[in-house]
């Protein structure tokens, strides 16, 4: 967060003997760190869900074999895996050192993220302004300013959703991407004209560098924000930058040129193969179904950015989101639907915009006045019929808020399991779940490069032939052959075939895990 504000006053004594200066918290200093205790609770709270058994099973994998894990989530080789990123291998090697498993790294993960992104926030709002609240209400907006629908998707910042995600990788990125638009916006403004910016690390070409480093690391993390992550730095330079020189177009050049080489020399996936891959497109055309639903508060930004815009064409904030729009817009047009998976930074400009105009000292104009209310209420009435019930416990909930999922745990089958055994199973649930505590699944969930899309495929194929009703015991052996299953995690409502023998069963889903093979 930014950093504090020294205050001198007029003082006798000893006191006077220190020079008269005492330190005092910024606003965004004392409302962050509240806001730090506050959601990490609340993540702390609710039980892990989603993506997050893929990201515990990734940590699993590290932490078996550090240098050459295996598949996230089969009992395949993992070379190739996008999954095993930088961050990744750092969670593989504390789980290592700590002997904690997935799901405990997972959890801890996200008050650490959270530390980063909040950082990250007050400092690129700080280059945006220097008005003290700005930061303040950029969090406000950031967290509150989405839509009157869920939108629960790793990477958005919605506080309902950030119960949910702090834990992934891409709330890291996001994070990381905020410091290095914070370090780029710095370089790209006159020095000499924006003193508030404050320290911007390294200068020269080593800064440059470090600056390009930041990029690639985003790019290894998560490659989707790392879109977005280079779209607000192409703004940020070319709304700010001045004097197009070669020693200065020499140091973006040195910049990016790092960037491009820090992706190419990870060894364990070539992050730039992904450009070509379109596994996941098919389950990101949702993210378009929905977008005004999702999404329409934050239009409430669109006056503070029209302002932006009127006082300077070259705005960053309005450069940002006009290329972000764009690349949104190609995902659609182009079935590449992953690429609205930026949508949740795409937000930031009209959030940030809007929270900068508030942050103006008074007296306001009437226009800006009804503004602050109108967003007010708009950030009120998204706070009511989607973020509350992030926040508030339910023995305290008066009205019944949303809660955020509540998935079972399967503590209880794990520890009859054996790292690495196949497992079959027919529980969405529990093909997302189970592979974070060690099992490998016959058929993954998740599609990953580092296995054929036809392959994955056969593997599902083989798995709903095994728990077909009219299935043989000769075929389901076969199956239990070819892919070496040794249990079978089943739903209440599937029958147990003849040959498997039950061994647990879960009192809240009635789910049985039984022994085959």
């Amino acid at each position: 967060m930014s950093t504090g504000v020294l205050v001198r006053r007029s003082v006798r004594g000893a006191t006077a003997l220190r020079g008269g200066r005492s330190w005092r918290p910024t606003p965004y200093q004392a409302v962050g760190f509240l806001f730090f205790l506050l959601l990490s609770l609340a993540y702390w709270a609710v039980p892990l869900c989603c993506d997050a058994g893929q990201h515990a099973a990734v940590v699993e994998r590290l932490k078996a074999d550090l240098l050459h894990p295996r598949h996230p989530m089969a009992d395949l080789p993992g070379a190739g895996s996008a999954y095993y990123s930088p961050y990744a291998v750092a969670q593989g090697l504390f789980a290592r050192l700590t002997g904690l498993g997935g799901w405990e790294v997972v959890r801890l993960a996200g008050p650490a993220n959270l530390l980063v992104l909040l950082t990250g926030l007050g400092r690129f709002v700080r280059v945006l302004s220097p008005r003290p609240w700005a930061p303040v209400l950029a969090l406000g907006a950031m967290t509150l300013l989405w839509g009157t629908e869920r939108a629960w998707w790793s990477g958005y910042l919605g506080l309902m959703s950030m119960t949910g995600n702090l834990g992934y990788p891409s709330a890291f990125a996001i994070g990381l991407t905020f410091w290095a638009w914070a370090l780029t916006g710095a370089r790209a403004r006159d020095a000499r004209r924006v003193r508030y910016v404050g320290p911007s690390g390294l200068r020269g070409l080593p800064g440059y560098a470090g600056l390009g480093a930041l990029y690639g690391l985003v790019l290894l993390v998560h490659p989707i924000t790392a879109v977005a992550a280079v779209l607000g730095a192409v703004a940020l330079v070319a709304g700010w930058q001045r004097g197009w020189r070669g020693a200065v177009a020499g140091r973006w050049a040195l910049a990016g040129g790092v960037a491009v080489a820090t992706g190419a020399v990870w060894p364990y996936f070539d992050v730039y193969a992904l450009a070509g891959d379109d596994s996941v497109d098919g389950m990101h055309r949702i993210l378009y179904l929905h977008l005004p639903g999702e999404f329409w508060l934050a239009l409430l930004g669109l006056p503070a950015l029209w302002l932006r815009g009127r006082r300077s064409p070259r705005d960053p904030l309005v450069l940002m989101f006009a290329l972000d729009c764009a690349v949104v817009a190609y995902g659609w047009f182009s079935g590449h639907y992953t690429y609205g998976r930026i949508l949740g930074l795409t937000l930031v400009p009209l959030q940030f915009a809007l929270a900068v105009e508030l942050a103006a000292p008074r007296p306001w104009a009437r226009w800006r006045a009804a503004l602050a209310w109108t967003t007010a209420a708009g950030a009120l009435l998204g706070f009511l019929t989607v973020h509350a019930g992030a926040v508030v416990p339910r023995p305290l909930d008066p009205v019944g808020f949303e809660q955020p999922p509540d998935w079972p745990t399967y503590e209880w089958a794990a520890r009859h399991i054996g790292p690495g055994e196949v497992v079959i199973t027919d529980g969405y649930y529990a093909g997302h779940s189970i592979a974070g505590y060690g099992p490998n699944l016959a058929a993954p969930a998740w599609p990953d490069p580092s296995l054929d899309e036809r392959e994955r495929r056969r593997r599902v194929a083989d798995v709903e032939a095994y728990l077909a009703p009219g299935s043989t015991r000769a075929e389901r052996a076969a199956v239990v052959r070819r892919h070496h299953v040794r249990w079978l995690l089943l739903t209440r409502w599937r029958p147990v075939p003849e040959e498997a023998v039950v061994v647990a069963w879960s009192e809240r889903t009635g789910e049985v895990l039984a022994r085959v093979g």
